[in-house]
Protein backbone atom coordinates (compact mmCIF):
# COMPACT_ATOMS: atom_id res chain seq x y z
CA UNK A 1 0.00 0.00 0.00
CA UNK A 2 1.41 3.62 -0.82
CA UNK A 3 1.54 5.97 1.91
CA UNK A 4 -0.57 8.09 1.12
CA UNK A 5 -3.22 6.38 -0.19
CA UNK A 6 -6.68 7.44 -0.21
CA UNK A 7 -5.58 11.14 1.62
CA UNK A 8 -6.59 14.62 -0.10
CA UNK A 9 -3.96 17.57 0.36
CA UNK A 10 -3.90 21.10 -0.37
CA UNK A 11 -0.73 22.42 -1.62
CA UNK A 12 -0.48 26.31 -1.74
CA UNK A 13 1.92 27.60 -4.55
CA UNK A 14 2.64 24.03 -6.62
CA UNK A 15 2.83 25.34 -9.77
CA UNK A 16 6.30 25.19 -9.86
CA UNK A 17 9.48 24.56 -7.69
CA UNK A 18 9.36 22.42 -4.30
CA UNK A 19 5.57 23.04 -4.30
CA UNK A 20 5.44 21.19 -7.64
CA UNK A 21 8.02 18.47 -6.01
CA UNK A 22 5.79 17.69 -3.29
CA UNK A 23 2.64 17.33 -5.38
CA UNK A 24 3.86 14.97 -7.37
CA UNK A 25 5.19 12.27 -4.97
CA UNK A 26 2.66 12.77 -3.18
CA UNK A 27 0.48 11.74 -6.14
CA UNK A 28 3.16 9.12 -6.49
CA UNK A 29 2.18 7.35 -3.18
CA UNK A 30 -1.46 7.59 -4.22
CA UNK A 31 -2.72 11.29 -2.38
CA UNK A 32 -5.60 13.00 -4.49
CA UNK A 33 -4.11 16.69 -4.88
CA UNK A 34 -5.95 20.25 -4.71
CA UNK A 35 -3.00 23.01 -5.72
CA UNK A 36 -2.94 26.41 -6.03
CA UNK A 37 -1.07 29.54 -7.41
CA UNK A 38 -2.13 32.51 -8.04
CA UNK A 39 -3.07 32.33 -11.45
CA UNK A 40 -4.30 29.45 -13.55
CA UNK A 41 -1.77 29.67 -16.42
CA UNK A 42 0.14 26.79 -18.64
CA UNK A 43 2.44 25.81 -15.49
CA UNK A 44 -0.56 24.84 -13.66
CA UNK A 45 -2.13 22.95 -16.20
CA UNK A 46 1.36 21.57 -17.18
CA UNK A 47 0.95 20.04 -13.29
CA UNK A 48 -2.24 19.00 -13.34
CA UNK A 49 -1.77 17.05 -16.35
CA UNK A 50 1.56 15.36 -14.62
CA UNK A 51 -0.95 14.18 -11.40
CA UNK A 52 -3.42 13.20 -13.16
CA UNK A 53 -1.25 11.13 -15.31
CA UNK A 54 -0.29 8.95 -11.91
CA UNK A 55 -3.33 8.16 -11.46
CA UNK A 56 -4.68 10.22 -8.49
CA UNK A 57 -7.91 13.11 -8.82
CA UNK A 58 -5.81 16.23 -9.16
CA UNK A 59 -7.06 19.97 -9.74
CA UNK A 60 -5.15 23.03 -9.84
CA UNK A 61 -6.88 26.35 -8.45
CA UNK A 62 -6.60 29.60 -9.33
CA UNK A 63 -6.24 31.17 -5.57
CA UNK A 64 -4.23 34.38 -3.69
CA UNK A 65 -3.45 32.96 -0.43
CA UNK A 66 -2.60 36.16 1.09
CA UNK A 67 -6.13 36.92 0.87
CA UNK A 68 -8.40 35.62 3.97
CA UNK A 69 -11.80 35.68 1.76
CA UNK A 70 -9.93 33.91 -1.12
CA UNK A 71 -8.57 31.26 1.16
CA UNK A 72 -11.87 30.52 3.06
CA UNK A 73 -13.23 30.15 -0.28
CA UNK A 74 -10.91 27.59 -1.70
CA UNK A 75 -10.89 25.48 1.51
CA UNK A 76 -14.63 25.14 1.02
CA UNK A 77 -14.61 24.51 -2.92
CA UNK A 78 -12.10 21.69 -2.08
CA UNK A 79 -13.94 19.98 0.77
CA UNK A 80 -17.16 19.93 -1.26
CA UNK A 81 -15.71 18.41 -4.75
CA UNK A 82 -12.81 16.41 -2.69
CA UNK A 83 -14.85 15.14 0.38
CA UNK A 84 -12.10 15.63 2.75
CA UNK A 85 -8.81 17.52 3.69
CA UNK A 86 -6.15 15.53 5.62
CA UNK A 87 -3.37 17.60 4.80
CA UNK A 88 -2.37 20.82 3.87
CA UNK A 89 1.29 22.25 3.10
CA UNK A 90 1.60 26.27 3.42
CA UNK A 91 4.10 26.61 0.52
CA UNK A 92 3.46 29.15 -0.92
CA UNK A 93 6.01 32.21 -0.74
CA UNK A 94 8.13 35.18 -2.96
CA UNK A 95 11.21 36.59 -1.48
CA UNK A 96 12.01 40.41 -2.11
CA UNK A 97 15.80 40.51 -1.02
CA UNK A 98 17.23 43.64 0.15
CA UNK A 99 19.72 45.10 3.13
CA UNK A 100 17.62 47.02 5.41
CA UNK A 101 18.46 50.31 4.73
CA UNK A 102 17.03 49.66 0.95
CA UNK A 103 14.42 48.19 2.27
CA UNK A 104 11.00 49.56 1.36
CA UNK A 105 7.63 49.47 3.37
CA UNK A 106 5.78 48.06 -0.12
CA UNK A 107 8.75 45.39 0.09
CA UNK A 108 8.22 44.32 4.04
CA UNK A 109 4.72 43.91 3.80
CA UNK A 110 4.41 42.09 0.79
CA UNK A 111 6.59 39.27 1.98
CA UNK A 112 4.61 39.71 5.01
CA UNK A 113 1.24 38.98 3.56
CA UNK A 114 2.17 36.10 0.67
CA UNK A 115 4.70 34.23 3.22
CA UNK A 116 3.55 34.61 6.94
CA UNK A 117 -0.51 35.70 6.57
CA UNK A 118 -1.30 33.19 3.99
CA UNK A 119 -0.45 30.40 6.21
CA UNK A 120 -2.57 31.87 8.57
CA UNK A 121 -5.57 31.96 6.38
CA UNK A 122 -5.43 28.68 5.05
CA UNK A 123 -4.85 27.33 8.69
CA UNK A 124 -7.48 29.03 9.86
CA UNK A 125 -10.14 27.85 7.10
CA UNK A 126 -8.67 24.45 7.03
CA UNK A 127 -8.55 23.59 10.67
CA UNK A 128 -12.39 23.56 10.43
CA UNK A 129 -12.34 20.61 8.52
CA UNK A 130 -9.87 19.01 10.27
CA UNK A 131 -11.15 19.44 13.71
CA UNK A 132 -14.94 17.59 12.70
CA UNK A 133 -12.56 14.85 10.83
CA UNK A 134 -10.42 15.04 14.22
CA UNK A 135 -7.26 14.32 12.29
CA UNK A 136 -5.12 16.21 9.74
CA UNK A 137 -1.72 17.22 9.34
CA UNK A 138 -0.14 20.99 8.76
CA UNK A 139 2.94 21.37 7.27
CA UNK A 140 4.58 24.38 6.90
CA UNK A 141 7.52 25.81 4.70
CA UNK A 142 9.83 27.76 6.46
CA UNK A 143 13.53 27.98 5.66
CA UNK A 144 17.13 27.42 7.52
CA UNK A 145 16.84 31.51 7.34
CA UNK A 146 13.98 31.67 9.89
CA UNK A 147 16.25 29.97 12.07
CA UNK A 148 19.66 31.39 11.62
CA UNK A 149 18.62 34.26 9.79
CA UNK A 150 20.99 36.14 6.81
CA UNK A 151 21.85 39.47 5.91
CA UNK A 152 19.70 40.97 2.87
CA UNK A 153 16.89 38.71 3.53
CA UNK A 154 14.87 40.59 7.14
CA UNK A 155 11.89 40.18 5.73
CA UNK A 156 11.71 36.91 4.36
CA UNK A 157 13.39 35.57 7.81
CA UNK A 158 10.77 37.25 9.79
CA UNK A 159 8.37 35.78 8.06
CA UNK A 160 10.06 32.24 8.03
CA UNK A 161 11.05 32.62 11.61
CA UNK A 162 6.96 33.56 12.03
CA UNK A 163 5.80 30.37 10.42
CA UNK A 164 7.94 28.54 13.45
CA UNK A 165 6.46 29.67 16.35
CA UNK A 166 3.17 29.54 14.35
CA UNK A 167 3.49 25.96 13.60
CA UNK A 168 4.60 25.23 17.98
CA UNK A 169 1.24 27.09 18.89
CA UNK A 170 -0.82 25.64 16.36
CA UNK A 171 0.70 22.09 17.64
CA UNK A 172 -0.37 22.70 20.88
CA UNK A 173 -4.10 24.14 20.30
CA UNK A 174 -4.96 21.29 17.52
CA UNK A 175 -3.54 18.35 19.49
CA UNK A 176 -6.01 16.60 21.78
CA UNK A 177 -8.15 16.83 18.06
CA UNK A 178 -5.69 14.30 16.38
CA UNK A 179 -3.95 16.96 14.19
CA UNK A 180 -0.48 17.38 13.68
CA UNK A 181 1.37 20.65 12.78
CA UNK A 182 4.94 20.60 11.72
CA UNK A 183 7.44 22.91 10.21
CA UNK A 184 9.99 22.18 7.06
CA UNK A 185 13.25 24.51 7.32
CA UNK A 186 14.70 23.78 3.72
CA UNK A 187 18.31 25.10 2.68
CA UNK A 188 19.91 25.92 -0.34
CA UNK A 189 17.61 23.70 -2.79
CA UNK A 190 18.41 24.23 -6.40
CA UNK A 191 15.06 25.30 -8.51
CA UNK A 192 14.96 27.80 -11.08
CA UNK A 193 15.29 30.29 -8.89
CA UNK A 194 18.41 29.30 -7.42
CA UNK A 195 19.27 28.19 -11.06
CA UNK A 196 19.01 32.04 -12.02
CA UNK A 197 22.50 32.76 -9.55
CA UNK A 198 25.82 33.06 -10.91
CA UNK A 199 27.88 29.86 -10.45
CA UNK A 200 30.53 31.41 -8.87
CA UNK A 201 28.36 32.13 -6.56
CA UNK A 202 26.06 28.53 -5.85
CA UNK A 203 29.93 27.43 -5.38
CA UNK A 204 30.36 29.18 -2.87
CA UNK A 205 27.09 28.24 -1.19
CA UNK A 206 27.53 24.35 -1.76
CA UNK A 207 31.16 25.17 -0.39
CA UNK A 208 29.00 26.01 3.29
CA UNK A 209 27.15 23.10 3.00
CA UNK A 210 28.71 20.11 4.90
CA UNK A 211 27.45 17.77 1.81
CA UNK A 212 28.82 19.97 -0.39
CA UNK A 213 25.87 20.02 -2.70
CA UNK A 214 22.44 21.66 -2.64
CA UNK A 215 19.21 19.76 -2.17
CA UNK A 216 16.67 18.77 -4.89
CA UNK A 217 12.76 19.81 -4.39
CA UNK A 218 12.31 15.93 -4.44
CA UNK A 219 14.54 15.77 -1.15
CA UNK A 220 12.00 18.39 0.32
CA UNK A 221 9.23 16.42 -1.02
CA UNK A 222 10.44 13.40 1.01
CA UNK A 223 10.33 14.59 4.19
CA UNK A 224 6.47 15.92 4.02
CA UNK A 225 5.74 12.46 2.96
CA UNK A 226 6.86 11.66 6.23
CA UNK A 227 4.90 14.08 7.78
CA UNK A 228 1.77 13.89 5.69
CA UNK A 229 1.92 9.94 6.15
CA UNK A 230 0.80 7.76 9.47
CA UNK A 231 4.59 6.88 9.99
CA UNK A 232 4.36 10.68 11.93
CA UNK A 233 1.72 9.76 13.94
CA UNK A 234 3.83 10.85 16.68
CA UNK A 235 5.51 13.48 15.00
CA UNK A 236 4.32 17.38 16.12
CA UNK A 237 5.31 20.54 16.67
CA UNK A 238 8.65 20.12 15.20
CA UNK A 239 11.17 21.45 12.65
CA UNK A 240 12.46 19.50 9.99
CA UNK A 241 15.60 21.27 8.18
CA UNK A 242 16.43 19.81 5.13
CA UNK A 243 19.58 21.37 4.36
CA UNK A 244 22.82 19.22 4.30
CA UNK A 245 23.90 19.81 7.49
CA UNK A 246 24.15 23.74 6.56
CA UNK A 247 22.16 24.40 10.13
CA UNK A 248 22.75 22.22 12.89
Amino acid sequence: MKLLEGKVAIITGASRGIGKAIAIRYAQEGCNVAFTDVRRDENMEKTESELIALGVKAFGYASNAASFEESAKLIEEVANEFGRIDILINNAGITRDNLLMRMSEQDWDLIMNINLKSVFNLTHACQKIMLKQRSGSIINMSSVVGVSGNAGQSNYSATKAGIIGFTKSIAQELGSRNIRCNAVAPGFIVTEMTGQLPEDVRKAWEQKIPLRRGGSPDEVAKVCVFLGSDMASYVSGQVLNVCGAMNC
